[in-house]
């Protein structure tokens, strides 16, 4: 017996976790607080640092009950942001103003590029080597924005930024397997592009198990991933937008990160990057992580012809989203 325990303990350490430091900057809000009880549960994570400009110790002192390993902090306002990303291997970003009814997302430019300057910043001074995640929308200019705020100060690693859109690929793995009877978990399917309206699109053509549906109803399916954000909104009435799906989504990317630095193999997530894929400076497609964050674009997968004649669009309409950003940092 004795025997056993020591080899089930050797063999526990050998596949021990190396444990990081995550820090979520917008932690209080309607992503943050579900996406940092997620992660809280990670083994992957020995300090998860919890920063917001109110109402977040309440939060990390509600978290600390629970029995994980991982180690709660919090951190208010702009003085303390430095404090919250120091020797951060992962900075995930909710902060911002979340989509009310009637709003689309270049509606929250104006106040979430401004948050994601300020964070840009910070990152840049305290931890530029960290692998960025960010979720505030929109994502399609807020990418370009950030980049463009570590270029300026010579800290750039288009390896370590990412626009997390791994929501478009959990609503279209639900959405599918409703359409096919089936457990959404045994689906797998590439969403390509952006992370807004007929920017994102799912590759259907290389969907498993197979989607044989075309025409009319396949068209269905594709408009409602694309618009599921909005049936988040109306259904919550004005009281918020997808919060629970986003922090399921954006918890289920920064596992990805966490296993990538833990060496292993074959982990693959799609996300927004700069990217060479096509004529747009960043675009969406199935990344290949490393320990360093982006070890290969893994590019377009084989598109059918009604995907080619898509992307062709979606392309104009990223590079008018880029451009918005550029615009911004000019005001």
């Amino acid at each position: 017996m004795i025997s056993m325990k020591i080899g089930q303990i050797a063999r526990y350490s050998r596949c021990a976790k190396k444990a990081v430091k995550v820090a979520v900057v917008g932690a209080a809000g309607g992503i943050g607080q579900p996406l940092s009880l997620l992660l809280k549960m990670s083994p992957m994570i020995s300090t998860l640092a919890l920063h917001d400009l109110q109402d977040i110790k309440g939060v990390v002192a509600d978290l600390s009950h629970i029995c994980t390993g991982t180690r709660v902090q919090a951190f208010v306002g702009a003085k303390e942001l430095q404090c919250a990303l120091e020797d951060a291997a992962i900075v995930v970003v909710p902060a911002g103003l979340p989509r009310k009814p009637g709003m689309n997302r270049a509606d929250l430019l104006t106040v979430n590029g401004d948050v994601a300057v300020e964070v840009a910043k910070t990152i840049a001074f305290v931890c530029p080597k960290a692998l960025m995640a960010f979720i505030t929308n929109p994502i399609n200019t807020i990418i370009p924005i950030v980049a463009q705020i570590l270029k300026e100060r010579n800290v750039f690693d288009p390896n370590r930024l990412f626009g997390v859109t791994t929501l478009d690929v959990v609503r279209a793995r639900t959405f599918v397997a409703e359409a096919l009877c089936i457990d959404p978990r045994t689906v797998q399917i590439p969403v390509i592009g952006g992370h807004a309206g007929i920017t994102i699109l799912p590759l259907l053509s290389q969907c498993l198990p197979k989607y044989t549906v075309t025409g009319a109803e396949r068209d269905k399916l594709v408009k409602r991933i694309q618009d599921a954000g909005n049936e988040v909104v109306e259904a919550k009435a004005g009281a918020g937008s997808a919060t629970l799906s986003m922090a399921f989504a954006a918890a289920k990317f920064v596992d990805c990160l966490l296993r990538a630095i833990n060496g292993e193999e074959n982990v693959i997530a799609c996300s927004y990057v700069q990217s060479k894929v096509t004529e747009a400076e960043f675009f969406a497609t199935p990344i290949l992580l490393g320990p360093g964050g982006i070890y290969k674009n893994l590019g377009l997968p084989q598109l059918d012809e009604q995907e080619k004649k898509a992307v062709e669009t979606l392309v104009k309409q990223l590079q008018q989203d880029i451009a918005e950003g550029a615009k911004f940092l000019c005001k």
